[in-house]
Parts: structure tokens; C-alpha cells; sequence
């Protein structure tokens, strides 16, 4: 491969001339049609229009390794002729619109029509003489019936107004608040660019044409560019073509990148050619009408994952919410339509039959003006019915949480995200940076064959092997790692780049050394080849060309992965000695597992030269290239847990939460981390596996991924290392699918990398790391922790629980008030003729109720005690029983008072009846005491709505929530006022103090009646259903919930395990025996443990008794191994004692386990036939399942004595 960086020379001086015309030598237009060209014809026509991408460099005048100056005036005449990188977003929707959106509502339509027809019929009057025969029509004491009749009307219309206005104003500021949330995702993406030769990080809307921009793993290309410089870079543009395949680029094959792409690998430098508008993803905004820009994108992810819901389940609770609430609306259009006939039906059949009236055409407006009032009233009791609050309710809850979860560190980009982490059952965590502090540092090292407990001094170091080391470390880490100097005095060093790579060069800086300098003499242009890190490989490795013409590479990565390439170690006079497989075995035994059991990852440094002479080697073939090394130095880099996780994980495991660590660290070193954090206890008995022992549990003989091995993994799995993001992903997957427990688990998951992507999208709900994570990760996920701390974590539980809590209040209030309203419209209006809640009181109690009760209830800040409780799980549905009771209760207070003062009212407070009132009669003081008490009634039992749970005492707490307060407060007054100063248009009259405080008094009844209700126990009432689903969890068993078809797996799995239970009794006695015979006629185990068992053909061999001695041990093995498979709490036993090469009794030397055999396994997980990968330590339990297989196995296992470990494992079985 040509060498990458070609000669520059030249453009400093053009620059210096450039600058003197204001021109670059190359329009917009012309680089726009550039970036349109693909691959070999963009080449051609760079070279033939500019030679090759420096020029192109000149003539934007930049240099390709200082980049711009800097200079203010420059960049702004750059963006004046080339665009801002910025694509305007699609205007937001005008105050008007949204008003005009809210009155499309129907029943608001509905109640605009009736108050329309009613204040048109109030202006006809009837001639004077005929007013008798038309019926009671009663003329007002002072004012004619004509002056007052169009004041309900217009009260109507008002109260229409106002419910519109506040709607609009909700989705004014909720469209308001995201777009705050866009800007400022948008603000916190910044780019890494250099200018004046400094590589400095600015935000994407300032990169501008003609920067050189440094790309890197992990990167989403901001605008389009051009390659100057480039390591094994590969590009993910499925975005932008479709392709999922990666693209490869060079400067010789295909040097553009197009923005909106990601980097999948490598990394390089490119000048910037297009930005904004011009961009490749630019125009095609452009094309989609745009700039409907990213709020579009926004959207029409939130509309994808709405319309997902098979797969994710994603808006479940809230979905339920909507559905109950249409549901409600249903019977309350159903009661209104009753209402009416039944007023219409009495009205009638009173007058003309009864009272034997003839129709008169001049009465006919009078009569229509009855139906409308009989309808209006029919409305109103439909208003009240519909709980049009309950969207509301939901959407200030979670606006109200997302703004406040910025404050601690959560920032969401997708509401639902923040209600569904309420429910998480289970939290796969990144080990690094999340449940670390992510600050690396070398504190031990295997140098010059010393173990050194600390980092020795430069002089104890070989000359040889300190160069080997400071040469090797310095080129072999990306030029973006960085050691700066502290912010403050007396501050750490501020560490930039991949923090592994820091903690490297911090070690050559406490050997004396400075890296720089290596640099300065080594520029990146000059690195001949570089193979970047990546998942896969686990390493990275640079390749320099010597001026005699020979290659060095140096290597660096995972302990026993390079180890296992290492043919050579540099001994302790700094010469290459012999490195065999025992000597390695050696290293493994008492430097790195030590070193790992104190939780320190492991790296190991080699190199390898290339001699002159040969021929040059392939290097596209990396396998034989980074092979044959000599190991320099194996160091351990601790990376300390943060002070305040292990509280944060204990506080998971209290609330329900499963907290498990998915790390590609070395597994000891992940199992002495998750101790620290407490993730695992000592002496419990959990599973600690490695990715590719993890693989070979849940495959089958083709290799495919079976469910229910899954299965009888994960529920004891705790710590997944050396996993693969596919790992990762498989076992997200894995839980989320799994039907073992009742419930299905809610997965969260954290990622930072660009391969975590596919676990991200996976789970319910993704975290990415805000600091650490990369653009790719930040993208795919649902919450962005900017502090990357997993503490962040257990906020966002909080806050979910909170959402889904304060949705459980509003409805447990709305509901009550529903079912008394509607009861007490729908009673009075059949036996009074007229309901005893006017349509304007209904629409200020609904006011109350829907608006005001959502912003007071739905806006209760969180407390720690949400986390006491277990997560509610997906199918809780959302009125518990104890709501039920709650809902129930309080309606039957209210309706006994309520319809005592209806209809005993007058006689106690000794006022005239305001029952059987003609129309346009003016308003009673009897209907004010029931509408004011009804009212009160409300507010005393919204403070007793706060509770959800049966707690006692519902003021707890009520002074931390202003807002709540303020409503209850602001609400009194307003009450105060209407019945004081309403009037006709309120139909209310003025009450004295005494009546005051007797309505104050039935309202704090509520209060008291609240504190008898949650005396009575719930369980005992057995009658009361639970809402939201339909039928109670204990009426239903889960199968039935399937559907048809996984019922027929229900049962086929029970027939199975019937079967098994039924095999495993016959053979436990035959395989002991079968064991013990085995090893006493020495037979060769070796072979029968190599050959792996077809799980398929089990039962059959099992029962085959009259097989030679050597097959007998297999089938014995195979059957345990079933057993193992089936039943949890000897699976880690017998899978080790599959997997364990001590068992090889006819090794020569004593085989020690090594963490990883072969690299065949690396690569190939599903080949089954290869011999089973030991595990890197005697038992793979986390902190073993109390049996412990240990290495005297080589000497004790011929004698198979009753003591023997072996006859202790089988009889454990």
C-alpha cells in the first residue's frame, strides 16, 4: 500500500499569495458537483481538475496540517461564500394553529353548536298574550327573560374559549420545550478540528469550509470532505445509500466523505468541502421540502417507535391510559344520550299528554329552546364524562420529568424513554466509565521478566527496553490521546482521547520520558500502516517503514491475546529469549490472573521487525502480519470504581432492578470490579461467564442461537466479559424475549461505543454515555447521560416510577369526579327535569379537574421510597385494586351529600327549593350550596389523590410541590369568587358564611373519609376489579394471556420437562456408576471428553448400556451434561467440568488453564467440534455454587474413592 502521506510542498507559499485576492480558487458549485461524484470518478476528476486533494487544499487555502487560521475574518468570509454548517429547522406551528388544532375537539364542536342555537332562540319572544299557553316559561323578577336567556349561551362560548386557550398554550410550550431540548443536543455535539496547528474541539455549526477535521471511530460525519490522511478507515453510509456494507477509504480507491455517515473503523484527517445546505445529507433536506431538519428526524422516530409496538411494546402503560380514557368516554356518551331522550321523552308526553296542550306554531321556539337546554345539559354531562385530561395529564408528567431530569444528568431524547424506565427489570452496564471512573492508570508491570508492584524507576529498566517501550507506546497509540496539562493548579492532568491509551503514556511520563518528542520525529503521515482497534480484534498495531528499507510493528491489546502471538519475550539483560506455550502458561498462572484479581485490566506491549532483505510482506492480511511478536512489557492499568456506585447498585437490587456488568475486560478482572460494586456477593451463586463460553451454552450443534438455552443462563448470569457487542446484543435480545418469568423483563442498557448501536436500539432503553460515548451510540439511544455515572442511572428509575405514579393520581381523582358527575347530572336531570350542575358550572368543574388537577398532581416531584417497591412490571394495570377502592369510596361519599342537599337541602338550610325551576328561572340558592359543596368536595380530595398506595397521611411532602399549592390555593378563590359575583352566567347566587362553612365542612369530609377508606383492608375486597386490563392477574394463568399458538409450546414444554425429570431419575444411579467404572478401568477419557455430545440423539445413548467402557463415559456425560443444562443450580458445575482440560489425565506436563485457547474459538464460536475453551479459573461461578472442582483432579480422579471430588459432583447432582 502506498504510503498515505504524500509530499506537501508548496502551499505555504501559494497561501501567502492566496491571501492577497479575496477569491478561493474554487467555487461552491464546483465542489458541490464533486461531493456528488462516487468512488473511481471523484479520483478521476480530482486529479485532472486539481491534481490531487492538496490542491484542492490551496485553493481553499488551508493547510493540511496547521488547518486554518483561526483568524475570525476568515471564517466569516468563508461562511458568507460557502454556507453555515447549519440546516434551519421546519418553522414551528403558530399560537393560531394551535388554537385552530384545539377546537377540532367534538364535544367542543358540539357544545359551540348548542350554544349558538341557544343564544339565537333567546332573542325570539313569543307575542305577549300567548305566553300562558306555551308553558312555564318564568319571566325574571326584574329583568325580562329576553335580556337574560342569551347569558348560558354566551357563558358556553366563553368557557369554550378558555378550554381552547389552555390547550393551545400546553402545546405551545411542550413544542417550545423540545425544541429547547433539540438546541441543546444539537449544542452539546462538537467536532474535533485543527486550527493554528492545535487540535481543538468546536460545535458543529461552526465547522466551516476548508477545516481540516480529525475523523475517528465512533465519529458521525458533521459535513462532507475529502481525505487527506487515513488509518483502515471504514464508513458506515447505509444512511445516505442504503448499503449496510462498509465502506473502505483511501486516498487511492475512494477518498470523499459525506456527512450523515459514521465511522465504523480507523481513523484520519480530511479538509472540509461541503457544510450545511451543501451537504450530501443537506440537500436531500433540501429535496424533502426541508429544512424540516432534525425536528422532522425527531418526529418521525417517535412516530417509528410508536407504530413499533409489536416489538418494543413501546408506549404500553400510556397507550393503556389513552384506551381507559376512551373507554370512560364511551359510557359518558352513552349516559348523555340517555339523559337526553329521557328529558325530551318526559318534557313531551308532560305537556302535550298530560297537560293536554295543542302545539302552537308561535310556542314552537319555546319548545325548541327546552330541547336545547335538554341538550346542552345532555352535552354537559358528556364533557364531564370524557377525561380528556388523561393525554394531558400524560404529557405534562413527562415534559415536567424530562426538564427536570436534565438536572440530573438525563438527558432524554425520547419522552417515552423516561415512563418505560420506571418499569426496568433489568440494567446491562458497561464496566468502563460507568461503573468506573473512567481515570486509568498504570500501577503495575511485567517488565524485563520483574514483576513490579509499582512503577519501577527509569534506571532499573534496560536501555533497550525502555526505547522498545517509549517508541512503541508513543507511535502505537492514536495521536488524539493526549496527556494536558491541569485546568487548575494543583488539579490531575486532563486526559483526551481513549483513556486506556492516556494511562499508557502517563506511564511514560512517570518514567521521565515524553512522548511527544517521539511524535514530533514520527508525524502521523509518516505511520506506514495502521490496523485500529476495534471490538474484534481487541489490538492495535502501527507499522513503521525504517529508512533501510525493513518494517518494525508494534502491537499493543488484550494480555492473552497478544500473548498468544508472542514467540519471543525480551528478557531481564534486554535480550530476545524463547517464549513458549509453558512460558506463557507461566506469565498467565502469576502475573496477569494476580493482576486481574485485583482488578486491573491487562495490556500487553510487543513488536516485531521485518528485515530489509525480504520480500514486502502482505499487510492487507493482518493475521500473518501480527503474528510471531516479542513481548516488551505486560502492564496492569487500574481503573478505580466510583465511591458512589456501590450504594447506587444496592439501591437497584432493593427497588427490583437486576444490575448486570457486560465488559470486554478480562474475566477476573470483571469479577473483582463487579465484587467491589456489588454486583456480586460472596457465596451466592451466580454466573460469571466469558462471551465465547456464553456463546457455546446458548447454540446448538448448527450453531444457531436457541431460545430456551438463554434461558437457563441469564437468570443467574451477573457478569458477561470478553463479550462481543453481538454478545451484548444477543443477550438483551435474549431477556427480552425470554418467557420464564411472569413478567417480561424491561431491559435498560448503557453503551458508548459505535458497536453498541444494535444493543441500544434493542432494549427498551438505551443509555449513552454523554462524555465518553460516541455520536453512533448517542444516536441509537433514548437517554443521554452527561455525567456517564451510573447514579444517573438510578435517577432516571425514579423519575420513571414517578411519571407512571403521578398518571395512577390524576386518574384516581379525575375518576371520582367522573362517576359523581356524571351519576349526579344523569339522577337529577331524570327526576328534576334539569341537571343540578349547569352546563357552565360542568365545564369549570371539568377545568378543574382535567387541566388544573393534571398540572397539580402530575407535577409531584419524586422520592426515595419509590425505590423501596418492585417494578411494576407491563401488564399492571393502571388502577390498582387500591385505587379501585379509593375511586369507589370517596363517589359514595360524595353522592350521599350530594343528593341529600338535592333533595333535603332546602328543609335544613330553610331556603326555597330550587328543584322544578321553569326556564330562564333565575338561579337558586339551593343549586349554589350543591354546586359549591360538589366543588369543595373536589378540592379536599385532591389532596387525598397524592396517595396512591394506602398511605395515611396524604399531606406528606405537600409543601415540596409549589405548584400543587398554588392550584389548590388559586382554585379556592376562584370558587369564591363564582358563587360570590357569578351570577346569572354561573347560575349562581350569593351564599352567607354560615352556608360557607357548611359546604367547607362537607368538603373536609372527604378528608376524613379518606383516612376510614384506607382502614379497610384491600384484600378483603375481593370483588374489586382492577381497571386497565380487564381481568386480575390471579384469574388469568399466563398461558392463557398467549395466544393459541404459544399455548401448544406451553404444554409441549411441560411435556418435555416431564420427560426430562423422568430420564434424569433412571440415570442419576447408572451415570454414577458408569463414572466410577469408567475411571477405574483408566480408560481414555481424553478422547470421550473431546468428542462433544449431540444433544439431539441424549435419550437414546443414555439408556445403552452395553457400550465399551470409553462411550459409556460419554453417555454419562451426556446426561449430566442434560442435567446440567436443565437444572440451574448444578448447570455451572457440570458445564465446568465439561469445559476443564484437567480432567486430561494423560498430559504429560500438568495443563494449566489458560483465559483464552485457541484463536480459532475467536473467531468461530458455532464451531462445535473444536475441543471445549477451558475457563480461566477453577469454577466459572461468580463466587461459586458451593462445588468446587479444583486442579487435584489430575491426582485424585484415578482413585475413585467416595471422597473423590468427582463422587462428590456427581452425588451433588
Amino acid at each position: 500500500m502506498a504510503n498515505n502521506s504524500l509530499a506537501y510542498s508548496g502551499v505555504k507559499n501559494s497561501l501567502k499569495e492566496a491571501n492577497h485576492d479575496g477569491d478561493f480558487g474554487i467555487t461552491l458549485a464546483e465542489l458541490r458537483a464533486l461531493m456528488e461524484l462516487r468512488s473511481t470518478d471523484a479520483l478521476r476528476k480530482i486529479q485532472e481538475s486539481y491534481g490531487d486533494v492538496y490542491g484542492i487544499c490551496s485553493r481553499l487555502k488551508t493547510s493540511p496540517n496547521e488547518g486554518l487560521s483561526g483568524n475570525p475574518a476568515d471564517i466569516e468570509r468563508r461562511e458568507a461564500v460557502f454556507g453555515k454548517n447549519f440546516i434551519p429547522p421546519k418553522k414551528p406551528k403558530t399560537f393560531l394553529q394551535l388554537v385552530w388544532e384545539a377546537l377540532q375537539d367534538v364535544t367542543l364542536i358540539i357544545l359551540e353548536i348548542a350554544a349558538i342555537v341557544s343564544l339565537g332562540l333567546s332573542f325570539y319572544q313569543p307575542p305577549e298574550g300567548d305566553n300562558a299557553l306555551c308553558g312555564e316559561v318564568s319571566v325574571g323578577e326584574e329583568e325580562g327573560e329576553g335580556e337574560t336567556g342569551w347569558i348560558e349561551g354566551a357563558a358556553i362560548l366563553l368557557s369554550v374559549v378558555c378550554v381552547v386557550l389552555v390547550t393551545a398554550f400546553n402545546d405551545w410550550s411542550k413544542e417550545k420545550q423540545f425544541r429547547g431540548l433539540q438546541s441543546r443536543i444539537e449544542q452539546e455535539q462538537k467536532f474535533t478540528v485543527i486550527r493554528g496547528g492545535q487540535v481543538i474541539q468546536i460545535p458543529v455549526a461552526d465547522i466551516t469550509v476548508g477545516d481540516i477535521a480529525q475523523v475517528k471511530y465512533g465519529d458521525l460525519l458533521p459535513a462532507d470532505g475529502i481525505l487527506i490522511q487515513g488509518n483502515d478507515l471504514k464508513i458506515d453510509e447505509s444512511s445516505l445509500t442504503g448499503e449496510s456494507d462498509h465502506v473502505k477509504k483511501s486516498l487511492d480507491k475512494d477518498p470523499l466523505l459525506l456527512s450523515g455517515t459514521h465511522v465504523m473503523e480507523g481513523s484520519g484527517r480530511m479538509v472540509v468541502t461541503a457544510v450545511g445546505v451543501n451537504s450530501q445529507t443537506g440537500i436531500i433536506f433540501t429535496l424533502l421540502g426541508a429544512g424540516g431538519e432534525e425536528e422532522e428526524k425527531k418526529d418521525e422516530k417517535k412516530k417509528e417507535k410508536k407504530t413499533e409496538m409489536g416489538a418494543a411494546m413501546e408506549m404500553q402503560p400510556l397507550k393503556k391510559k389513552q384506551i381507559s380514557a376512551v373507554q370512560i368516554g364511551k359510557a359518558g356518551l352513552l349516559m348523555s344520550a340517555i339523559t337526553v331522550i329521557i328529558l325530551v321523552l318526559y318534557f313531551v308526553i308532560d305537556t302535550f299528554w298530560v297537560q293536554k296542550r295543542p302545539w302552537l306554531a308561535e310556542c314552537t321556539p319555546i319548545y325548541i329552546q327546552y330541547f336545547v337546554k335538554f341538550f346542552i345539559i345532555g352535552v354537559t354531562v358528556l364533557v364531564v364524562a370524557v377525561p380528556e385530561g388523561l393525554p394531558l395529564a400524560v404529557t405534562i408528567s413527562l415534559a415536567y420529568s424530562v426538564k427536570k431530569m436534565m438536572k440530573d444528568n438525563n438527558l432524554v431524547r425520547h419522552l417515552d424513554a423516561c415512563e418505560t424506565m420506571g418499569n426496568a427489570t433489568a440494567i446491562c452496564s458497561d464496566k468502563t466509565g460507568t461503573l468506573t471512573m473512567n481515570r486509568m492508570t498504570v500501577v503495575q508491570a511485567y517488565i524485563n521478566e520483574k514483576h513490579y508492584k509499582k512503577i519501577p524507576e527509569p534506571e532499573a529498566i534496560p536501555p533497550n527496553i525502555l526505547s522498545y517501550l517509549v517508541t512503541g507506546i508513543s507511535v502505537n497509540c492514536a495521536y488524539t490521546s493526549k496527556i494536558l496539562p491541569p485546568e487548575k493548579e494543583g488539579g490531575l492532568p486532563r486526559h483526551v482521547g481513549n483513556k486506556t491509551e492516556c494511562a499508557l503514556l502517563g506511564l511514560l511520563l512517570d518514567l521521565k520520558r515524553d512522548y511527544q518528542d517521539v511524535r514530533n520525529e514520527i508525524p502521523e503521515e509518516a505511520l506506514y500502516k495502521v490496523y485500529t482497534f476495534n471490538s474484534v480484534r481487541k489490538s492495535m498495531s502501527t507499522v513503521l517503514k525504517n529508512s533501510d528499507g525493513s518494517y518494525r510493528i508494534f502491537s499493543k491489546g488484550a494480555s492473552e491475546i497478544i500473548l498468544k502471538k508472542c514467540f519471543k519475550i525480551l528478557s531481564a539483560n534486554g535480550e530476545a529469549k524463547v517464549f513458549r506455550p509453558r512460558d506463557r502458561d507461566d506469565i498467565v498462572k502469576t502475573v496477569i490472573e494476580p493482576m486481574a484479581s485485583e482488578g486491573l485490566r491487562t495490556i500487553c506491549l510487543a513488536f516485531r521487525d521485518f528485515p530489509a532483505g525480504e520480500p514486502e510482506p502482505e499487510w492487507d492480511n493482518e493475521n500473518d502480519i501480527v503474528t510471531g511478536l516479542t513481548c516488551i512489557a505486560v502492564v496492569g492499568i487500574e481503573d478505580p470504581v466510583r465511591p458512589e456506585v456501590p450504594e447506587a447498585i444496592k439501591k437497584c437490587q432493593r427497588a427490583g432492578i437486576t444490575v448486570r456488568m457486560v465488559t470486554g475486560d478480562n474475566i477476573n478482572t470483571a469479577r473483582a470490579i463487579a465484587t467491589k460494586c456489588g454486583i456480586l456477593h460472596p457465596g451466592e451463586d451466580f454466573l460469571c461467564l466469558e462471551g465465547k463460553d456464553f456463546n457455546r451454552r446458548i447454540r446448538n450443534e448448527k450453531g444457531e442461537i436457541e431460545q430456551e438455552r438463554i434461558d437457563k443462563i441469564w437468570p443467574k448470569l451477573r457478569v458477561l466479559a470478553r463479550s462481543s457487542p453481538t454478545d451484548k446484543h444477543t443477550l438483551v435480545k435474549g431477556i427480552i424475549d425470554s418467557t420464564v418469568s411472569e413478567q417480561r423483563q424491561v431491559v435498560a442498557v448503557t453503551g458508548d461505543g459505535t458497536n453498541d448501536g444494535p444493543a441500544l436500539k434493542k432494549a427498551d432503553v438505551g443509555f449513552a454515555m454523554g462524555i465518553a460515548g460516541t455520536d453512533v451510540a448517542k444516536e441509537a439511544s433514548d437517554i443521554i447521560l452527561t455525567d456517564d455515572n451510573f447514579t444517573s442511572i438510578v435517577k432516571a428509575v425514579m423519575w420513571g416510577r414517578n411519571v407512571y405514579d403521578s398518571i395512577s393520581k390524576f386518574l384516581q381523582f379525575q375518576l371520582t369526579v367522573n362517576v359523581v358527575a356524571v351519576i349526579v347530572a344523569f339522577t337529577g336531570a331524570c327526576i328534576t327535569q334539569d341537571s343540578p350542575l349547569k352546563a357552565v358550572q360542568m365545564l369549570w368543574v371539568n377545568l378543574i379537574m382535567d387541566t388544573l388537577a393534571s398540572l397539580a398532581l402530575a407535577t409531584e416531584p419524586p422520592t426515595e421510597s419509590l425505590l423501596l417497591r418492585k417494578p411494576y412490571g407491563r401488564n399492571k394495570p393502571l388502577i390498582s385494586r387500591t385505587m379501585m377502592k379509593n375511586i369507589l369510596g370517596h363517589a359514595f361519599y360524595q353522592l350521599v351529600v350530594v343528593f341529600t342537599l338535592l333533595f333535603a337541602g332546602e328543609k335544613f338550610f330553610d331556603i326555597d327549593s330550587g328543584r322544578n325551576a321553569p326556564l330562564h328561572a333565575p338561579p337558586s340558592e339551593h343549586y349554589t350550596i350543591v354546586f359549591n359543596t360538589f366543588v369543595l368536595m373536589q378540592l379536599f380530595n385532591e389532596i387525598n389523590a397524592r396517595k396512591i398506595h394506602g398511605e395515611r397521611n396524604v399531606f406528606e411532602g405537600i409543601f415540596n410541590n409549589a405548584i400543587f399549592c398554588t392550584i389548590v390555593l388559586g382554585t379556592f378563590v376562584v370558587q369564591i369568587i363564582i358563587v360570590q359575583f357569578g351570577g346569572k352566567p354561573f347560575s349562581c347566587s350569593e351564599l352567607s358564611i354560615e352556608q360557607w362553612l357548611w359546604s367547607i365542612f362537607l368538603g373536609m369530609g372527604t378528608l376524613l373519609w379518606g383516612q376510614l377508606i384506607s382502614t379497610i383492608p384491600t384484600s378483603r375486597l375481593k370483588f374489586l376489579k382492577e381497571a386497565g386490563h380487564g381481568t386480575q392477574k390471579e384469574e388469568i394463568p399466563e398461558e392463557e394471556l398467549a395466544e393459541d399458538v404459544e399455548e401448544i409450546d406451553h404444554a409441549e414444554r411441560e411435556l418435555r420437562r416431564g420427560q426430562i425429570l423422568w430420564f434424569r431419575g433412571l440415570n442419576r444411579i447408572q451415570t454414577q456408576m458408569d463414572v466410577v467404572n469408567a475411571f477405574q478401568s483408566g480408560s481414555s477419557i481424553q478422547g470421550a471428553l473431546r468428542r462433544q455430545p449431540s444433544i439431539a440423539s441424549q435419550h437414546h445413548d443414555v439408556t445403552n448400556i452395553s457400550t465399551p467402557t470409553h462411550i459409556r463415559v460419554v453417555n454419562a456425560f451426556r446426561s449430566s451434561l442434560y442435567e446440567g443444562l436443565e437444572k440451574p443450580e448444578s448447570r455451572s458445575s457440570i458445564h465446568n467440568f465439561m469445559t476443564h482440560p484437567e480432567f486430561r489425565i494423560e498430559d504429560s506436563e500438568p495443563h494449566i488453564p489458560l483465559i483464552d485457547d485457541t484463536d480459532a474459538e475467536d473467531d468461530a464460536p458455532t464451531k462445535r467440534n473444536s475441543s471445549p475453551p477451558p475457563s480461566p479459573n477453577k469454577n466459572n461461578n461468580a463466587v461459586d455454587s458451593g462445588i468446587h472442582l479444583t486442579i487435584e483432579m489430575n491426582k485424585s480422579a484415578t482413585s475413585s474413592s467416595p471422597g473423590s471430588p468427582l463422587h462428590s459432583l456427581e452425588t451433588s447432582l
